[in-house]
């Protein structure tokens, strides 16, 4: 017998779920995100799983039996967006070094007067610059002489930095200027942390790929002290088994390869969220879901067609205006494609200079919490509406390990409401309006984008918060079926379980398509596999299945923007190149109506993604079903959206549901890490996994 423990440290809650690897059995456990240390609510949590198996087994803790642990957290989200890295240092090309300041030279928002850009995460001073020059196909004009580098190297002793980046010009096509100097800096000053441009994005794009590089420098040291206390803290636990971090691609790596390279685990969480909701879908029979993910600080929103999320490879994060797009630091990360909004059970309502309701961005996280955790928060969050709008049991909240405060949630609320003449209750189904609205806005542009139909998905709601909400935004974008997988308020936890072990490798060249060396480029794309091989073969412990997939990156020369088409690998040579033109534009005419007859075609990044093969994952939970019921636990008032109106409607106990009950809606299924919310008339099957598929309709 052995187990596997999954770890996620949100914005306001850490979760938590260990799994029977022979059986399939898991256990959940959740606590409130502890925002000063984060790795003791961590530390709990783990603490929390060993005793519910110890005492569902009677067999002392199962440490010694854990043979595995997967992690995702925000530390590096948090870093970039509060600027708390280490001090960092950037060795540039001759003339370079200010390019992360000039950046693209585009206003986000044409008529802010007062705009504000991003702040590179280098000062001036620590920004040193080298007499080296490679040529755009990679020939080496200006090797660096040993004086300029010793020289450069004692520039960053003096500087003090703990870590530095180094981006050369096109060091995308020959990495070798940039390898000798990190040598040289890792001999000279081991303790300071060094980051290769190459090696973090070996992509075209100096701005993006420089600033990549310093994003990943910035965060390097804290993330690796990070690993080393989180496996000194399993250590104490008794769990020596090996750590695997989860990275924005929908995948895990080893700990070493995230401590390397943090910059890609950005997005582990939400990527976590994505993996769980398609694989939910897919276990009931629905390969083309919209995953939502609503937790207490965000919502995240994607698109799954075929069973698979799309990876797109670059990110913007850091915004200077939460979710305004081009006010962030612009990323080379390959990182699952969603759209996340500031719409979370914690975020804050206010009331705007033009006197609307607004709710969001900004949120009271697990520290002081929305006023109804009773921890001093005073601000009215979308949970103290959705406990004032009967939603939530104020006394089973966490299964009813935590209490909340409906006098204090409604105190919140009345505050807004003396504002806007409005009583506590019209405030809260202003707030739920508003934040459902918001959601559905944005995911009815993420669907548009991918020129999809939103009446052909299934969504998926998973978070906390997901459950209580989705209904409503699915009515509002005409989603015929919503699932809800059980335990979704530790989707991400659950997703961690399933996701594969992934390596992505790129490599920039552009070259117009009749013009390739097919010789040359396999052997650089086969050297590109064999990189990828070894950082698999160390992230492995056992035999596994691994399959590979080419992307190409392509364009209509003289255009900017790229189309990725995907192969299985294959051995490159002249006989690829129709089938790379016939998908080239069979993808353009999907994304832009239409093909240009004479186009030339310039083929830009390669990529090889090398993934772990995964099945459906399928989960057995701890309830039985021999007392299974269909008898409501109790009636409560909520408010049914399709009358407008509180109405009493039944609250059933969803561990008493066994596969295969019908229900009507509205109703309320209540369960220890969330509720699912029905406020209309609908049909509600369980199915034989205890997933919920609520159908709405036409």
């Amino acid at each position: 017998m052995s187990y596997r423990i999954a770890i996620d440290i949100g914005g306001t809650f850490t979760d938590g779920v260990i799994e029977n690897v022979k059986t399939g059995e898991v256990r959940l456990a959740k606590r409130l995100t502890t925002q000063s240390d984060p790795g003791q609510a961590l530390a709990d949590v783990v603490d929390d799983l060993l005793s519910a198996t110890n005492a569902a087994n009677g067999k002392g803790k199962p440490a010694a039996l854990v043979s595995e642990v997967v992690h995702g957290s925000t530390l590096v989200t948090n870093a970039l967006i509060e600027r708390k890295g280490v001090k960092t240092a950037l060795i540039a090309t001759e003339g370079t070094g200010d390019i992360i300041d000039i950046g693209r030279e585009v206003r986000y928002d044409l008529y802010d007067l007062d705009i504000q850009m991003p702040k590179p995460l280098v000062e001036r001073g620590e920004r040193f610059e080298l007499n080296e020059r490679v040529a755009t196909d990679g020939r080496i004009l200006v090797a660096p002489s040993q004086e300029d580098i010793d020289g450069v190297v004692e520039k960053v002793r003096q500087s003090g930095a703990q870590s530095v980046a180094v981006a050369f010009l096109h060091a995308c096509v020959n990495p070798d200027n940039e390898i000798r100097v990190g040598e040289a800096l890792r001999k000279a000053l081991p303790n300071v942390a060094v980051s290769l441009s190459s090696r973090v994005a070996r992509e075209i794009r100096e701005y993006e790929r420089t600033t990549t590089a310093t994003a990943n420098a910035f965060v390097q040291p804290i993330v690796a002290k990070y690993l080393n206390e989180l496996s000194a803290r399993l250590r104490q636990a008794g769990i020596d088994a090996p750590l695997r971090i989860m990275v924005s691609s929908g995948g895990s790596t080893s700990a070493g390869n995230a401590a390397e390279v943090p910059i890609t685990t950005l997005e582990s969480g939400p990527a976590g969220g994505v993996l769980s909701a398609a694989n939910a879908g897919r276990a009931a029979g629905f390969d083309d879901v919209l995953a939502f993910d609503m937790g207490g600080t965000t919502a995240k929103i994607c698109t799954v067609i075929g069973g698979a999320p799309s990876v797109v490879h670059s990110f913007e994060a850091a915004r200077v205006k939460r979710f305004k797009k081009g006010s962030g630091l612009p990323l080379l990360i390959a990182s699952i494609d969603l759209i996340e909004i500031g719409a979370g059970g914690g975020s804050i309502a206010r009331i705007s200079d033009l006197g609307l309701l607004t709710v969001g961005p900004d949120s009271a996280s697990a520290d002081p919490g929305p006023a109804c955790y009773g921890r001093g928060g005073q601000g009215a969050t979308v949970t103290d509406a959705d406990l004032t709008l009967g939603y939530l049991n104020p006394d089973f909240f966490l299964g009813g390990r935590m209490s909340l405060d409906a006098s204090a949630a409604e105190a919140a609320l009345q505050r807004l409401g003396d504002r806007l003449s409005l009583a506590a209750r019209e405030v809260a189904t202003g707030i739920f309006n508003v934040v459902n609205e918001a959601m559905a806005g944005a995911a009815r542009v993420h669907i548009a984008e991918k020129a999809q139909d939103p009446r052909r998905f299934t969504m998926v709601a998973t978070g906390g918060a997901g459950p209580v909400h989705a209904v409503e935004i699915a009515r509002k974008l005409r989603v015929p079926r919503v699932l809800f997988p059980i335990a979704a308020g530790t989707g991400s936890c659950l997703g961690f379980l399933a996701a594969p072990i992934r390596v992505d490798r790129s490599l920039s060249k552009p070259t117009r398509l009749e013009a390739v060396d097919w010789v040359e480029t396999d052997t650089a794309v086969s050297a590109l596999k064999r990189d990828a091989e070894k950082e698999l073969n160390e992230t492995l412990t056992g035999p596994a299945e691994v399959t590979w997939q080419l992307l190409v990156e392509m364009r209509y020369v003289g255009q900017g923007a790229n189309l990725t088409v995907s192969f299985p690998l294959r051995k490159l040579d002249a006989t690829f190149a129709p089938d790379l033109e016939a998908e080239f534009r069979k993808s353009y005419e999907i994304n832009y109506g239409g093909v240009l007859p004479s186009g030339t075609l310039e083929l830009v990044t390669w990529r090889i993604v090398g993934a772990t093969r995964q099945g459906v994952k399928h989960f057995a939970w701890p309830h039985g079903t021999a007392e299974a019921t269909i008898t409501p636990k109790a009636k409560r008032e909520i408010f049914c959206t399709d009358k407008g109106e509180m109405a009493s409607v039944s609250v059933y106990d969803r561990y008493a549901l066994a596969g295969g009950a019908r229900l009507k809606g509205p109703l309320i299924l209540e369960e220890s890490e969330s509720t699912v919310v029905v406020p209309i008339a609908a049909d509600v099957e369980v199915l034989s996994d205890l997933s919920v598929l609520v159908r709405l309709g036409a």
